[in-house]
C-alpha cells in the first residue's frame, strides 16, 4: 500500500449490515435473558453500541439499557471508568459492552473492570473490526469483520453520515 494511500474496508450498507448481524447473534445468545445493558466505549464505540441497541428494540422484547462507557486512554486505570447513565445492579443483567476497533485489547479489559465489579450476570464483548494484534486477553463475542493488518497501519471508523470504515 502505498504512502497515504486509504483503502475502503466497508461502506454505509456494509456497516449496516455487520450491525443487523451482530444484533441477530446476540439476540439469539441470549434468548433467555431478560434484561441486557448494552454499553460502547465513547466515542465511536458508543455510536457502535447505539446502533446495536436499536435495532435490539426492533427484534427483541429485551428490556434493554444503553450506556455510554468513558475511558481515559491516556491514563488507563479503574478508577477513570465511568458509565452513564449508571445502571445499577447488574446481577440480574447481562452486558454487551462495544468498541469500534480491537487492536491490543487494552482498552477493552479496562472498559470491562466496572462491569466485573460490579457483579454483572454475563458479560460479552462486541467489535466491529477486529485487528488480531492483542497484547491483552481479550475476545469478543461478536465481531463485525476481522482484519489482518499490519502493526504501522490505521483503521478509521465513521459511524456518522458519511458511514465507513477506512485502512490507511
Amino acid at each position: 500500500m502505498a504512502a497515504n494511500e486509504n483503502i475502503l474496508i466497508l461502506d454505509r450498507e456494509q456497516i449496516e449490515q455487520k450491525v443487523n448481524r451482530m444484533a441477530y447473534q446476540i439476540y439469539e445468545q441470549n434468548f433467555d435473558e431478560k434484561h441486557i445493558v448494552v454499553c460502547g466505549i465513547v466515542e465511536r464505540g458508543f455510536l457502535l453500541a447505539r446502533k446495536i441497541y436499536d435495532k435490539l428494540k426492533e427484534i427483541t422484547d429485551f428490556e434493554l439499557e444503553l450506556c455510554a462507557v468513558h475511558v481515559d486512554k491516556n491514563n488507563l486505570k479503574a478508577k477513570n471508568i465511568t458509565i452513564d447513565p449508571n445502571p445499577g445492579d447488574l446481577s440480574q443483567k447481562s452486558v454487551i459492552l462495544c468498541d469500534d476497533v480491537l487492536y491490543t485489547g487494552k482498552t477493552l479489559a479496562y472498559a470491562a473492570i466496572p462491569f466485573l465489579e460490579g457483579g454483572a450476570k454475563k458479560l460479552q464483548c462486541l467489535v466491529l473490526i477486529q485487528r488480531h494484534h492483542l497484547n491483552f486477553p481479550v475476545q469478543p463475542t461478536y465481531i463485525g469483520m476481522n482484519l489482518a493488518t499490519t502493526i504501522q497501519e490505521h483503521v478509521t471508523v465513521n459511524l456518522l453520515d458519511d458511514a465507513r470504515v477506512v485502512l490507511g
